[in-house]
């Protein structure tokens, strides 16, 4: 659940009346577009205000007439669906940053480079973005952003989307822990545990996180772990 200090407010006005809930911003916006969420962590608070910033309570017998209801719970998905999230110029700006550090993140890790055969490191993709003005929109979803944001800069950074299939042999004395970070990596299509204790794993991975896969199984195993790339798609 989002603490007060971080919640945004979502308004309705209807038949001349102000009703606020304070609500996780990010959770609100998905909540309003019909994604599938937890509604017990949008609400900072289970109260309808008439004035949230002076924590004037909105009239019970006003959204009983209104609403047709006295379910608060009921009363504020009907105020955040029907109704607008405001943002203060502060959250504005750090909700905007962060769905452009998502999006950023997002084309490093599912695309590389096909000239280097590398993923782009981010601030080259950042700076991709910066020279083409793409203009991150506060209301759609880092997925939905995606699209246009690798068409701005296809002309600057040549990219190419692509997953690959990863085979991972890792010694029984590591396997354990390595079982547990692989997990938070991808897909994983097979697990095999070997009589010697050895686990052998294949997992399906973007491109450009390959690298850091990598990277973090030779780290974990001191540099004993096989990789081996078996498909590239």
């Amino acid at each position: 659940m989002v603490s007060l200090e971080e919640a945004v407010i979502a308004r309705f006005k209807t038949h001349g009346e102000h009703y606020e809930v304070l609500v996780d911003a990010d959770l609100a916006l998905d909540f309003k577009r019909n994604v599938e969420i937890d509604f017990s962590q949008v609400l900072a608070a289970e109260n309808i205000f008439k004035d949230s910033k002076k924590g004037e309570k909105a009239s019970e017998e006003h959204m009983q007439e209104i609403f047709g209801t006295s379910d608060l719970i009921e009363i504020a998905r009907k105020i955040i669906k029907k109704g607008e999230i405001q943002f203060t110029t502060e959250q504005r700006k750090k909700t905007l940053e962060g769905k452009r550090k998502m999006i950023v993140t997002t084309i490093a890790q599912n695309s590389i480079n096909p000239q280097t055969g590398t993923p782009h490191p981010l601030r080259r993709i950042e700076r991709a973005l910066e020279e083409t003005k793409f203009k991150v929109e506060i209301m759609k979803t880092v997925e939905e952003q995606i699209p246009k944001a690798v068409k701005s800069i296809r002309h600057l950074l040549p990219l190419r989307f692509e997953t690959h299939v990863v085979a991972a042999k890792i010694p029984g004395q590591y396997a354990s822990k390595s079982h547990t970070a692989i997990k938070g990596f991808g897909e994983i299509k097979k697990d095999e545990w070997q009589n010697d204790g050895a686990l052998i794993v294949v997992i399906e991975l973007p491109a450009g996180i390959v690298e850091e896969f990598s990277n973090k199984l030779n780290s974990l195993t001191k540099g004993e772990v096989e990789i081996k790339i078996i498909k590239k798609d």
